[in-house]
């Protein structure tokens, strides 16, 4: 991957997947085995955030947090709680160019992992498959961008 910028400056940009793994899983089934002799009506809550930490130069761990929680009716049926990891060599490219690949772009890479075990760990644990949703991470870091932009004009505003 090269643009312009790295082009004239002679530097090129390097991406590379180094490792993905499973950080850390937690399946909880808490009121098995009787949730399955009653009526399944499940609502189902996912929540998704990401973080990134740096190893070492040009070396960024990123973590995809993935929490399902499905109840029916008044009980909880299951509670999934999954950390999919990467770590990914970047090299060469512009900060904002860096927020980019470790806000959306590396989340992208990481889901397809963590939708899979997320549905696995949910069919053994005896309950109706399910399949998350794609997710836009390019808008959900765009919105993060937002956000962070305004916290920076309140706080300016309040001084």
């Amino acid at each position: 991957m090269m643009n312009d910028n790295a082009q004239s400056s002679g530097q090129q940009q390097v991406f590379e997947i180094q490792k993905i793994f499973q950080k850390d899983i937690s399946f909880e089934a808490p009121n098995s085995p009787q949730i399955f002799t009653q009526e399944w009506k499940p609502d189902t809550n996912v929540q998704i955030t990401t973080e990134s930490k740096k190893l070492e130069e040009n070396v960024q761990e990123v973590v995809l947090n993935i929490t399902v929680t499905t109840k029916s009716g008044d009980k909880t049926a299951y509670l999934v709680e999954i950390q999919q990891a990467g770590i990914f060599t970047m090299k060469g490219f512009a900060e904002q160019q860096l927020g980019h690949l470790l806000g959306s772009y590396c989340p992208n890479i990481l889901f397809p992992f963590a939708r899979e075990l997320v549905a696995e760990l949910i069919a053994k644990g005896g309950f109706p498959h399910l399949l998350l949703a794609p997710v836009n991470f390019d808008a959900l870091y765009a919105q993060h961008q937002q956000h962070l932009k305004q916290e920076v004009q309140s706080s300016k505003a309040a001084h």
